[in-house]
């Protein structure tokens, strides 16, 4: 189907340009499958010196439809999920989320992980709507604007490098971001030397 073809979206973006950009980054937070990097990219090789517009459009209007996210997770899921699991259950796992949400919101927000995964199930455990916010913002800002400054600074002919490397990089910093917060968190509380 044409709709999940990304060349269909690279042409959509340029058509469409930063509004097309918004509304992708917005929908793809709540339940749409193409990531909002391929419009992203499409725009800054085209348009280096507005990559830091671009993203900066990706990084609001995704964080939005992410609180969007949070409230079907909220309004439909939770319920569901009481049904099937059970509310102790549920309220079990709620705990265990709250524990580490910050750091979860941050990674999946950063990295390739797919982020609509991560703001309905915020919803559906309750956990805090301004940490959704502010580590969406903190975590896609990361992302789209790195993305935004290698376009700035080296233009179009990064295209490749981007397309066929920045998932991984984002993935391994994601990773060794997660050990370090675990490895923080067990210092705190007195567990390693």
């Amino acid at each position: 189907m044409e709709l999940f073809n990304p060349s269909y979206w690279q042409t959509f973006a340029l058509k469409y340009g930063a509004a097309g950009l918004a509304l992708n980054s917005f929908i793809e937070a709540i339940f749409f499958p193409i990531p909002p990097d391929v419009l992203l990219i499409a725009l800054c090789a085209t348009n280096p010196h507005k990559a830091f517009f671009y993203a900066l459009i990706t990084t609001l209007f995704s964080t939005l439809g992410g609180v969007v996210g949070y409230f079907v997770g909220y309004k439909g899921g939770k319920p569901l999920a009481i049904k099937f699991f059970g509310e102790e259950k549920v309220n079990r796992v709620h705990r265990l989320f709250e524990a580490y949400e910050s750091m979860i919101i941050l990674t999946a927000g950063f990295t390739p992980l797919p982020y609509k995964l991560f703001t309905i199930t915020s919803g559906v455990l309750f956990a805090s709507l301004p940490k959704l916010i502010i580590f969406s913002v903190i975590g896609r800002g990361l992302r789209f604007f790195a993305e935004a400054a290698l376009f700035y600074f080296y233009g179009s002919q990064i295209t490749g490098f981007v397309e066929h490397n920045l998932n991984l990089i984002f993935t391994i910093s994601g990773a060794l971001i997660i050990v370090l917060f675990l490895a923080y968190r067990r210092i705190k509380r007195g567990k390693l030397p």
